[in-house]
């Protein structure tokens, strides 16, 4: 499928959010990346991401690529009415605020569904309603309340995920339940809300090791600990201080890999004749392993396991994955502006649609960029905005 010859799946939807940070804003890239038209309701300030250090550099043009950008002042009446008649317009309204945030603002759901049945309203936060759902939230917070961390971590050392892993995917299932309540619109002609939460995100994450036990009777131990269901599946440090990740998960591959390195009495060994039996051994066939493998490269060991078509994977940073020879041969990189006007290349959505991924049509908005086009839209005339900027309701755009 090419934009040329297909229309996007929701071209023709107008997404107004009001978000900030991640959670919010993934939901909004997914619906702009799927064809929506996404209005980003900002404080004149800005979006926060736009200024954040460290670890948060990177947020605003990895979650807010095909989105326009309007800056408003909610504090003030006509910052409200702005985002009122902007609203009017909208298929979606999208937030991720503090909870009794949007309702202070006369922009919660009760509110504007008055206005418009129609409306379909996605709500981001921390917990769903009930015991918790006053609590503030992060996503390194329901990590360690809800089991990841110490899924993650080795004994005694819960460690979060290394992404904001409940945030991205708690704005994927706000997308996601915004897909079926358009859907559902079009079978009863009304608007719902749509709830999604970081918490609730975070059990669903953890559900297979809650059934684990369900199943079993036994917890599961942390992934650091856990009994693998493989007899190979492990990292290895091998020539030169480096490492890579090998795995042997079936009595066929076993075979293959003992005669690939000329393992000949491992594999005549009874005692390693089925995978289950590798399990019970590998205390002391892993050692036994690691040093036979020891004298190889890792790029000698990829080169055979991918010749053998045995599972590997050499241990990559992040940032080399922006010269990984299947992402830039795939497409799955694009360019993207960056908070201080340079060009970088960012991940897109994991799949095709019709052979190719959806891409980027706007990049990253400016702080503004398109205020005066969106307020002119809605019924604003230049000297209306004007007066809106003198007043400090609205920045340039």
């Amino acid at each position: 499928m090419s934009e040329k010859s297909s229309p996007l799946p929701y071209q023709g939807v107008r997404v107004v959010e009001f978000t900030h940070m991640v959670m919010g804003p993934t939901c909004g890239m997914l619906l702009g990346d799927l064809g929506a038209e996404v209005i980003k309701v900002e404080p004149i300030r800005g979006d926060d991401t736009r200024r954040l250090l460290g670890a948060g550099a990177g947020f605003f043009p990895t979650f807010n690529r095909n989105k326009k950008s309007i800056a408003l002042d909610l504090k003030q009446p006509e910052g409200i009415e702005a985002a009122l008649r902007l609203v009017a317009t909208a298929d979606v309204v999208s937030e991720n605020f503090k909870p009794g945030t949007m309702k202070k603002l006369g922009l919660d759901h009760e509110s504007l569904r008055k206005l418009d049945p129609r409306l379909i309203y996605v709500s981001h936060k921390g917990f769903l309603p009930g015991p918790y759902d006053h609590r503030t939230a992060l996503d390194e917070v329901v990590q360690m309340m809800g089991g990841l961390a110490y899924m993650t971590g080795r004994a005694g050392d819960p460690l979060r995920a290394g992404t904001s892993v409940n945030d991205i995917m708690g704005g994927m299932f706000g997308a996601i339940g915004a897909m079926a309540a358009l859907r559902q619109r079009e079978l009863t002609g009304l608007g719902c809300e749509v709830q999604s939460a970081l918490f609730e995100n975070n059990i669903f994450l953890v559900a297979q090791h809650m059934m684990q036990f369900a199943a079993t009777g036994r917890a599961a131990d942390p992934m650091p600990h856990r009994i693998s269901a493989w007899g190979i599946y492990d990292v290895f440090t091998v020539k030169d201080g480096e490492q890579i990740f090998l795995a042997v998960v079936s009595d066929k591959q076993w075979a293959i890999f003992c005669k690939a390195f000329a393992l000949d009495d491992l594999l005549a060994d009874t005692r390693l004749a089925t995978n289950n039996d590798r399990v019970r051994a590998r205390e002391w066939l892993m050692p036994a392993l690691r040093a036979r493998l020891a004298g190889h490269s890792a790029t000698e060991l990829s080169r055979v396991f991918e010749d053998h078509e045995l599972p590997f994977a050499p241990i990559a940073r992040p940032e080399q994955l922006f010269d990984d020879p299947h992402l830039n041969a795939t497409g799955g990189l694009a360019p993207v502006r960056m908070n201080d006007g340079s060009e970088s290349k960012v991940p897109l959505m994991p799949f095709t649609m019709g052979g190719e991924r959806p891409g980027i049509r706007l990049q990253p908005p400016l702080l503004g960029e398109h205020t005066d086009a969106l307020l002119k839209e809605v019924g604003y005339s230049e000297a209306q905005i004007a007066g809106l900027k003198g007043r400090g309701v609205t920045a340039a755009g």
